[in-house]
């Protein structure tokens, strides 16, 4: 096998381009002979040129040293070397030229060469260079390629992004990969070649995987239509092939990235949801310029809240929770990102009311974005005292806080769990909306909900269970094959709980569009493809029962309700009765908190909610209760 050096001495390179560059003139005097070989004519041609060689080889010294051609590894020759090369050999040309007409003039009435042998001499100068470093480079690449599998791989993309890619991958000597071609969805590139390499459409997968067995696709584009992408992984899944993604550009250097950086789709990708389109005017006359409060902000939505609100320029933002390292974290992702941003790291607890009062009280916020709770239905559960205190004392704290203080909006993050509740995770947050509406009637601040279901990543969900699970691998765990839940990205989430704080004048129950419910067992079958594994033979799926309070099927509306449209397509407004509960209810509630008495605790949430059923629980014996 060929060996190379780590590096090649300078005047190698230059003796070499030298000797390629004299071949060149020669091949120009060849060609402009016809190749014919008459001694008398070729003498003469000589006698002409002998005497003045010298000055070819100084020039072409001169001139490729000040433009230090030499300077770069041939081995990795890149566009900017030919460029230089280019910029060398014509400037050689040029100099070459006046000199004939120097000579024309002033010496002896000849030319320093034929103008016809000058233009040949300058395409073959820089044909030859050229291909010498790209030989040179092809020879170097071949040599360091790894001797494992081939791995043969489609690029979806055939833009600019999809080009560099390819290159990148090229470039890789320690993964013997093979790109078999491009797929985009322009039908004007389908059958084409790029850089050598064929496009096809997206439907000419399943045919190529067949044929050339394809490994991985790795997705180029940086933000391709959802349906595209969505479409795309499910026929990858189905062919058992693995997918991985471009970084996105803020992480390249200086306009390049390594195939170490390629990152693997994330169940995200399969949502295939269209991108939402915000009001942004509105959103912004809302939010910049304003302080605005964001409790649980260490959370997984409330850290999304912080980072889209941000983006508004807000005067000042607050960042409440008792989570020290998640706000350590977050105030560095902020610095990184955006700043620009005035805030504030507030550590605290939502139920502790004079921190809380003292907190609004001196910031003064006019916008409260409220993501504090405790969400997870087994081990609130198993802990409903704690649910109660944090979920309907801390929210009440909060709002009679924001009432009390004239906050311009207060926002409510809820839950579908609300909704028909069967745990007493999901029959707290009905008790905070409850209390959220009857206190918007006589108040000034404006009392606004949001509702939607499981946010893809966030802190506990399964998502990232699902990922350690197979990471260990496995096994995955499920409740029940039957179970389905809706999902949302937590940016969308957070971009829909803007709109609706934007659209909302008080007392509204928002619900999101979640779009079809979601098998969790598909989702587990579908994560462990994405990871290039399958199913029985690399990673088992264990069924292990539903878990204390947990339903089959998420509603994002109870039974009496109806909903409204809004001028966002994505969402609703839930028309519900508010339930003429006096507010001693929730009152007593908030008191047993301390006795720790759960049974009492819960009953009490059922008279106040009434259409709380326990499903899966100790607690259902309290259903057949008056």
């Amino acid at each position: 096998m060929l060996r190379f050096r780590s590096r090649t001495p300078r005047w190698v390179i230059v003796y070499l381009d030298m000797l390629i560059n004299l071949f060149a003139l020669l091949f120009a005097y060849i060609i402009r002979f016809d190749l014919d070989s008459q001694s008398d004519l070729i003498k003469e041609e000589w006698l002409l040129l002998k005497d003045y060689l010298w000055i070819f080889i100084l020039v072409k010294l001169v001139v490729f040293n000040l433009f230090k051609i030499h300077k770069g590894l041939v081995r990795y020759t890149s566009t900017h070397d030919l460029n230089r090369i280019f910029i060398a050999i014509s400037t050689c040309t040029l100099i070459f030229a006046g000199f004939g007409l120097f000579r024309y003039q002033f010496i002896d009435g000849h030319y320093f060469v034929p103008t016809s042998v000058l233009i040949v001499e300058f395409l073959a100068s820089f044909a030859f260079t050229v291909g010498s470093r790209f030989i040179i480079k092809l020879i170097y690449l071949e040599s360091k390629k790894s001797k494992e599998a081939i791995e043969n791989i489609m690029i979806y993309g055939a833009g600019v992004s999809g080009l560099i890619t390819k290159r990148t991958v090229e470039n890789d000597t320690k993964n013997a990969i093979n790109i078999i071609g491009f797929i985009d969805d322009n039908p004007k590139l389908w059958g084409t070649r790029i850089e050598g390499t064929n496009v096809y459409g997206p439907k000419k997968l399943k045919e190529i995987s067949t044929k050339s067995n394809i490994d991985t696709v790795i997705i180029a584009i940086q933000n391709p239509k959802a349906e595209r992408r969505k479409a795309l992984l499910d026929e990858c899944i189905n062919l058992k092939i693995k997918v991985q993604k471009v970084p996105e550009p803020k992480s390249w250097i200086n306009g390049e990235f390594t195939s170490k950086q390629f990152v693997k789709a994330k169940i995200e990708d399969l949502l295939g949801r269209e991108e939402i389109k915000l009001n942004i005017d509105q959103i912004n006359k809302n939010l910049k310029g304003r302080t605005i409060l964001i409790t649980g902000a260490a959370g997984s939505i409330g850290s999304g809240l912080v980072k889209q609100i941000a983006k508004f320029q807000p005067s000042l933002l607050i960042l409440f929770d008792q989570a020290e390292s998640g706000l350590y974290d977050l105030q560095w992702e902020i610095i990184d990102e955006s700043p620009e941003v005035k805030f504030e790291i507030v550590i605290g607890d939502v139920t502790h009311k004079k921190r809380v009062e003292n907190l609004i009280k001196s910031f003064s916020p006019e916008i409260v974005f409220h993501a504090a709770a405790y969400k997870h239905v087994p081990l609130m559960e198993l802990n409903p005292s704690e649910a109660v205190k944090t979920n309907v004392l801390g929210s009440k704290i909060l709002m009679d806080t924001a009432h009390k203080y004239q906050v311009k909006k207060f926002i409510l993050i809820s839950t579908d769990k609300a909704v028909n509740p069967t745990n007493v995770m999901g029959a707290t947050k009905r008790v905070a909306e409850i209390y959220a509406q009857k206190l918007n009637l006589k108040s000034e601040t404006q009392f606004i909900t949001t509702r939607f279901g499981n946010v893809l990543g966030s802190n506990g969900s399964v998502i990232p269970l699902f990922q350690r699970q197979i990471e260990n691998g496995g096994p995955i765990t499920i409740t029940d094959p039957r179970i389905t839940r809706f999902f949302m990205s937590i940016p969308e989430a957070c971009q829909l709980v803007l709109e609706a704080s934007v659209m909302g004048n008080g007392g509204e129950i928002y619900v999101f569009d979640m779009g079809d419910s979601v098998k969790i067992i598909d989702l587990a079958k579908k994560m462990i493809s994405l990871s290039g594994m399958t199913i029985d033979k690399d990673i088992q799926i264990k069924v292990t029962g539903l878990r204390p309070g947990e339903k089959l099927y998420e509603e994002l509306l109870a039974n009496e309700e109806n909903t409204l449209s809004t001028h966002h397509k994505k969402i609703l407004i839930a028309k519900t009765n508010i339930i003429n509960k006096n507010e001693t209810q929730i009152d007593t509630l908030i008191n047993l908190i301390d006795e720790q008495k759960n049974d009492q605790l819960v009953k009490v949430i059922k008279t106040i909610v009434p259409e709380y059923l326990s499903k899966n629980s100790s607690f259902e014996k309290l259903d057949n209760n008056d």
